[in-house]
Parts: C-alpha cells; sequence; structure tokens
C-alpha cells in the first residue's frame, strides 16, 4: 500500500555542457555510426584517388562529385522537418546525381559505391516504400543509360556492362529493411513505455482501493464504537446530574463494556488486514467454527469482487458477535448461497437460553447501521430483524 506522498526533492542543477543522450537517441546515433563512416570514407577515398584515375569528362565530373558529396552530406542528419515532397527530392537528386558520376569517375573505385549507398539512403529516409523503391529504379535506369552512353562516346574507356549498372538500386531494400527494424525496436519501445504506465496506473488504483477498504474498516471498527462510548457516557453524565446514580453507573459499564469489544474488533480487523485473504466459503466455515455455530454453502461458489467478499466477511462477524452479546446460548447459524444474479448471507439465532449481560442489554445500534453502509456502497440490501423466537440477518448482493 502507497504511503502519503513526500515532497519531490528539489532537483540537483545539471553541469554545464550538453544534456546527455536519452536512449532512443543514443542507440540511433550507435547504428548511423556505420554510414557515416563508409560515407567519409568514399568521399575521402575518392578526392585521394581522383588525381590518378582516368576521369571521363573532368569538367563534368568534378561538379558532380561535389554535388554528389553534398546530397551524400545531406543525408546524414534527421529529415524530421522536410515535407515528403521535399524529402522525396533530395533523395531522387541524390540518387541522380550518384548514378551520373558512376560512369564518369568509374576509375576510382570508391566513387562507385555513390549510387548504391544513395539507393539505400533512399530506402531508410523515404516513409513511402513506392517512393523509395520508384527512385532506386529511376536511378538504376539512369546509371545504365549513363554508362552505355559513356561507353559509346568513348569508347576507349573501360566501363561496366550497362546491366552491372542496374544494379545499384538493390540497396534500397536494404534501407527498407533497416527502416522497418528502427520503426518496430520504436513501436516495441512504445508499446514497453505504455505497459509500464498500465501497470503503475493499475498498481495506483489498488493502492487506493486498498486505502478506501482500510478507511471504511477504521470508521466501522473505531468509529462505530467510539459514537456508542460517546452516547453512554452523555447519558452517564446527564443521569448523574438528576441524581440517578445508579442508571448512571450502569451506562458507564456499558461505555467500558463497548470499549472493550472495540478494542477485540480492532485487533480482529488489524489481523485481517495482515493476513492473506482466504476463499470466503472457507473464510465463513472457518468462523462458524470459531464460534461454535452450523455453517451451510447452497450453489456453486464463484469468485466476489475483493470488497464484496470483505463486506460479507464483516457482516457475518457483526451478525456472530451480536448473536453472543444479545442472545447467550442460542444456537447460531451461517447460509452461504451462491446464484447466477445475487450472493447472499444469511445469519440466524435462536432464542437466548442464557440472561444477557446487564451492561450490554438494548445495545447502541451502531453495528447495524455500520453493516447497511457497507452494504449499500455495493447496491445491495440488509434486512435484520426478529424471526420466530430468534433473530435474523439477512444480506444480498448483486452479481
Amino acid at each position: 500500500m502507497t504511503s502519503s506522498r513526500h515532497p519531490d526533492p528539489q532537483p540537483q542543477p545539471r553541469p554545464a555542457g550538453r544534456a546527455p543522450l536519452s536512449g532512443p537517441s543514443r542507440e540511433r546515433v550507435e547504428e548511423s555510426l556505420p554510414r557515416v563512416f563508409l560515407l567519409l570514407v568514399t568521399i575521402a577515398g575518392t578526392i585521394v584517388q581522383w588525381p590518378a584515375s582516368r576521369i571521363t569528362l573532368p569538367a563534368l565530373a568534378l561538379p558532380l562529385f561535389v554535388l554528389t558529396s553534398l546530397a551524400a552530406l545531406g543525408t546524414l542528419p534527421s529529415w524530421t522537418r522536410l515535407t515528403d515532397r521535399q524529402q522525396n527530392a533530395a533523395a531522387a537528386a541524390y540518387v541522380l546525381l550518384g548514378s551520373l558520376l558512376l560512369p564518369l569517375a568509374h576509375d576510382t573505385t570508391t566513387a562507385s559505391l555513390f549510387p548504391y549507398m544513395a539507393c539505400a539512403a533512399a530506402g531508410t529516409k523515404l516513409t513511402s516504400r513506392r517512393t523509395a523503391v520508384g527512385i532506386a529504379v529511376s536511378g538504376a535506369v539512369v546509371a545504365a543509360a549513363a554508362t552505355a552512353l559513356v561507353e559509346h562516346l568513348n569508347p576507349g574507356t573501360s566501363q561496366w556492362p550497362w546491366w552491372i549498372a542496374l544494379t545499384v538500386g538493390l540497396p534500397v531494400y536494404i534501407g527498407i529493411s533497416r527502416r522497418d527494424r528502427s520503426e518496430a525496436l520504436l513501436n516495441a519501445r512504445r508499446a514497453t513505455d505504455e505497459a509500464r504506465r498500465a501497470t503503475a496506473s493499475e498498481a495506483r488504483e489498488a493502492a487506493l482501493e486498498e486505502r478506501g477498504r482500510i478507511a471504511r474498516e477504521i470508521h466501522d471498527v473505531l468509529g462505530h464504537s467510539l459514537s456508542g462510548i460517546a452516547m453512554q457516557l452523555d447519558m452517564a453524565d446527564a443521569l448523574r446530574g438528576s441524581d440517578r446514580h445508579e442508571e448512571a453507573d450502569t451506562a458507564v459499564r456499558r461505555a467500558r463494556a463497548l470499549a472493550v469489544d472495540s478494542i477485540s474488533e480492532t485487533r480482529r480487523a488489524v489481523q485481517a488486514l495482515r493476513e492473506d485473504t482466504l476463499p470466503l466459503p472457507q473464510t465463513l466455515r472457518q468462523m462458524a467454527e470459531n464460534n461454535s455455530a452450523a455453517f451451510e454453502l447452497a450453489g456453486d461458489p464463484a469468485p466476489l469482487p475483493p470488497e464484496a467478499a470483505h463486506t460479507v466477511v464483516r457482516v457475518a462477524q457483526e451478525a456472530l458477535t451480536n448473536a453472543i452479546k444479545y442472545a447467550p446460548g442460542a444456537a447460531r447459524a451461517l447460509r452461504l448461497g451462491f446464484a447466477d444474479d445475487r450472493t447472499t448471507l444469511t445469519v440466524s439465532n435462536t432464542a437466548a437460553t442464557g440472561a444477557p449481560r446487564a451492561e450490554l442489554a438494548g445495545g447502541t445500534g451502531m453495528g447495524l447501521v455500520g453493516m447497511r453502509e457497507r452494504v449499500a456502497l455495493l447496491g445491495g440490501t440488509l434486512h435484520a430483524g426478529p424471526r420466530g423466537e430468534g433473530w435474523t440477518v439477512e444480506l444480498e448482493i448483486p452479481r
């Protein structure tokens, strides 16, 4: 059970500097490190190899290389601030530039990686799979056509066969699978967080219900008893003021008896709160045996909500206690019944065979009030009154 909440401690000042990365952000950065490393190696390798390579149409190849490098670097940050149309245009430009650069800088080994990385980036960055695949297919066609065109215009240059250039679009599926994996991990993380919040909410609700049950327990056990004691003491004070000392002493003895009974009830309540709850039929059977009462079970037992089961137990306990107080020597019986739409409890006793305790004669009626309040909270009914020469308490709670 949760205790009263204490004020939250003052937050500690955060050291100056950049805040540490959270879990998802850190994972995202770690996943992008290999792609960043490969991109930087490709750009640096192309720059190193460029002077010693045979570049076709260098006046066109160099600007293409610069633009392709800038487009590649533009894929490193997040594209969340770009619209879908802008993202599609950026991915298409990167793929197109890389595909056109492929036959011009074919002699540089690392430059050939640009169109492959561009198609992989399209699959990773774009939200639409159809658009990503379409851009990758277009890039493969452009790469194959550019390769065939350069080979036709410069027959002496060494080129890949045009059909191999069609493979530049295949990495788009690697990018798509990578994006699917990231989204699956994100959804799993969100589901875990939601489950954690739901569990915490259920725990808080259970704690509040438990606190409410304990509050009602304290109210029933102590509130009614203390009210009865106060009534008896007020009566004793009024009787003494009228010089009716014998009746005042009787009222004081009643107050003392109520206090003693209240102590016993409080101990039983505390013990019930500490111990694990047994099934309702077993709990009532054990209660009946402890009070030398007969027990009968009717119908097929069905589980009840904790509050309803606790109310049935408290009503049975109060009814048996009253029978012992006001009908000493009487035969007592409990009957628990289960039906499709309700649960019933009947506690009855025959006529008393012994003299009742003088200090408890008449009673205060507070226990009966407490029982009715408990049952009313559950939408049930409670009837208590004489039947024949004895007394019967009948409880009915809807299911």
